[in-house]
C-alpha cells in the first residue's frame, strides 16, 4: 500500500473505528441482503428493481469492513476507489464524506453501484473469502452513499484546478467518454463531449433498461460533470457532422475517442433476415431512448408473445427481461453452452428466473422460418453438449449430431456481441485499426497512431463493462495530462 494510503488509514477516527469491534465480531455479522420489488409486480413494470439498503443496513454492513492494511479490493477496482475510506466514513456515520471520496476517482458512483460486476472485481478480492465469509457488499455501499447525497440534495463537487484554457474533445458520451471528461475537467482543461444521439449517456441510456439503471440517476450523474464545465454536444457525429480536421481548426489540442461498439453481431443463419429478427441494439435502444414500448409511440416496437433472446450476456438478460415487460407470455433465453458458462451476472440470472424467464441452455439456433409474409414464426435449434474448454476457459458448446428442435417464435432478438462502428477508424487517418475494427492503441497510455488522440472503452475493447471502460477513461486522462504537462 502507497504511503498516501497508509496515512490516511492511520488517522485517529479510523484507529478508534478498529478498536472499536474486534476482527473475528466484525467477519460474524452477516453480509447485507438487497432488498427487491416482488417478482410478480417487477415483470409489469419498469420500476428499478433493486430498492436499495437503508441507514441502518449499510451502518452494519460497513462494520464488516477490517479496513486491511494492505486492501486488494482497490486493486480489483478499475478506477481505483479508495474502498476501505469510503465504507469507513459510512461505519462513522459521515455519508456524504464518503461520497465525496467516491468521486475523488469516479465520475459515476451512482451507476457503478447499480451495474459493475463487483463480486467479480473489488469484491472478489474482498479479505472475507479467505475466511470462508461473504464478501463486504461493496457495490450495495457505493450505491447507497451516492444516492444518500443526492436524495439529501447535498450533492458536492470534486476539487477542480484552475482552467488552464486547453481544449479537449470528446467523441461519445458513454461511460468510457463520461469519465476521461470528469477527469480532464478536474485537471483543468476545457472539455467538450461530442454526442451523435439526442440523449448524452450512450450505453447508460440506450443499451441497459431503466428496471436496472434509471435514466433519472444516469442524468443527475452528468448533471455534475456539467457543473463542473463539462460541455455537450448533441446530435453531433463525428466523422459527418464534424471531422477530425475541423476539431483541430476549432482549437482542440487533444480527442479522446470513445464511441463504443454499436454496431451488431449476427450469426449469419437462413432466415436471418426476416421481419422480426432484431439485434439487442435496435431492440433495447428503441425501447430504451426512444419510448417504443409505448403503443402511441412514432415507430413502436413489436409486442411479441413468443420471444427468443438469443445469447447468455447482461445485454441477454436485459432484452429478454424487457420483453417480458412488453407483455410476452413465453420469453426465452436460448444459450449454446450451460447456465454455468455464462457470462451475465448471477444476480440479472437470479431476477430472470424468479420473473418467470425459459431458460434453454445448451442450444443453438441454426434456421429461422418464416410465415408467408416474411416474417418468422418458427426457429430450428441445434441441440448441444459441452466439450473442452476454449480460449476463454470455458468449455465449448459442440453439436450433437441429428439432435434438432422446432420451435414457435414471433420474435427472435440476437444478443451475441458487438463489433466498433467504422465510421470513427475510418475517418481519422492514420489511425491504426484491428482486424477486429477497434482501434489499436498504447497498453499504457490509450494513446493511438495519432500523437493528439487516445481512445478508451469498447472502440478500444471491442465490447467490456461500464466500469472497464470508465478505467480506460481515467487511464487516458492522466497519460493525455502527464504529456500536456510535459510540452
Amino acid at each position: 500500500m502507497n504511503e498516501y494510503l497508509k496515512t490516511q488509514r492511520n488517522e485517529p477516527w479510523r484507529e478508534e473505528l478498529r478498536k472499536s469491534l474486534k476482527n473475528k465480531e466484525r467477519i460474524a455479522i452477516p453480509r447485507v441482503k438487497m432488498p427487491e420489488l416482488e417478482a410478480g409486480y417487477r415483470s409489469c413494470s419498469y420500476d428499478e428493481v433493486n430498492t436499495g439498503i437503508s441507514l441502518q443496513q449499510a451502518l452494519t454492513e460497513a462494520k464488516r469492513c477490517l479496513d486491511c492494511p494492505d486492501p486488494s479490493c482497490i486493486s480489483g477496482c478499475p478506477v481505483e476507489i479508495n474502498i476501505p475510506k469510503f465504507i469507513k466514513y459510512i461505519e462513522h456515520n459521515e455519508i456524504l464524506k464518503a461520497a465525496e471520496t467516491l468521486k475523488e476517482t469516479s465520475a459515476l458512483p451512482a451507476v457503478c453501484g447499480r451495474v459493475c460486476p463487483q463480486e467479480k472485481q473489488c469484491e472478489s478480492l474482498c479479505i472475507h473469502l479467505k475466511m470462508k465469509s461473504e464478501s463486504v457488499a461493496i457495490g450495495y455501499l457505493e450505491r447507497f452513499a451516492a444516492d444518500y447525497e443526492r436524495e439529501n440534495a447535498s450533492i458536492s463537487l470534486p476539487e477542480l484546478a484552475e482552467n488552464n484554457g486547453i481544449k479537449i474533445a470528446v467523441v461519445g458520451s458513454g461511460p468510457a467518454g463520461l469519465s476521461f471528461a470528469g477527469d480532464m475537467a478536474k485537471y483543468g482543461y476545457d472539455v467538450t463531449v461530442f454526442e451523435a444521439l439526442h440523449e448524452i449517456g450512450g450505453v447508460l441510456k440506450y443499451g441497459i433498461p431503466e428496471f436496472r439503471l434509471p435514466n433519472a440517476i444516469v442524468d443527475v450523474e452528468i448533471d455534475n460533470l456539467r457543473k463542473m464545465g463539462v460541455k455537450f454536444v448533441t446530435n453531433c457525429i463525428v466523422g459527418k457532422t464534424l471531422s477530425q480536421n475541423d476539431l483541430q481548426q476549432e482549437g482542440y489540442r487533444g480527442i479522446f475517442i470513445a464511441s463504443g461498439a454499436g454496431l451488431p453481431n449476427f450469426m449469419n443463419i437462413p432466415g436471418e433476415n426476416l421481419s422480426g429478427v432484431l439485434s439487442a441494439n435496435e431492440y433495447l435502444t428503441r425501447v430504451n431512448l426512444m419510448g417504443a414500448n409505448r403503443k402511441e409511440a412514432d415507430t413502436p416496437v413489436f409486442f411479441g408473445k413468443n420471444v427468443a433472446i438469443i445469447g447468455g450476456g447482461n445485454t441477454a438478460m436485459d432484452s429478454v427481461r424487457t420483453a417480458r415487460r412488453l407483455g410476452a407470455e413465453k420469453a426465452m433465453i436460448v444459450y449454446r453452452r450451460s447456465e454455468e458458462e455464462m457470462p451475465a451476472r448471477i444476480e440479472e440470472v437470479k431476477h430472470a428466473k424468479e420473473e418467470g424467464i425459459i431458460f434453454m441452455n445448451l442450444n443453438n439456433p441454426i434456421q429461422y422460418i418464416g410465415d408467408e409474409k416474411g416474417r418468422v414464426k418458427q426457429m430450428i435449434l441445434q441441440k448441444m453438449e459441452l466439450g473442452e474448454p476454449d480460449a476463454s476457459g470455458r468449455r465449448r458448446p459442440v453439436e450433437i449430431s441429428g439432435l434438432t428442435e422446432t420451435i414457435d417464435v414471433d420474435m427472435v432478438v440476437v444478443a451475441i456481441g458487438v463489433s466498433p462502428n467504422p465510421l470513427i477508424p475510418s475517418s481519422f487517418s492514420g489511425l491504426n485499426v484491428s482486424r477486429w475494427g477497434t482501434i489499436v492503441v498504447d497498453q499504457d497510455t490509450l494513446q493511438t497512431d495519432l500523437s493528439k488522440v487516445y481512445a478508451g472503452g469498447d472502440i478500444v475493447r471491442g465490447g467490456a463493462t461500464v466500469i472497464l471502460a470508465m478505467g480506460d477513461g481515467r487511464k487516458a486522462a492522466a497519460a493525455m495530462h502527464q504529456k500536456m504537462e510535459s510540452r
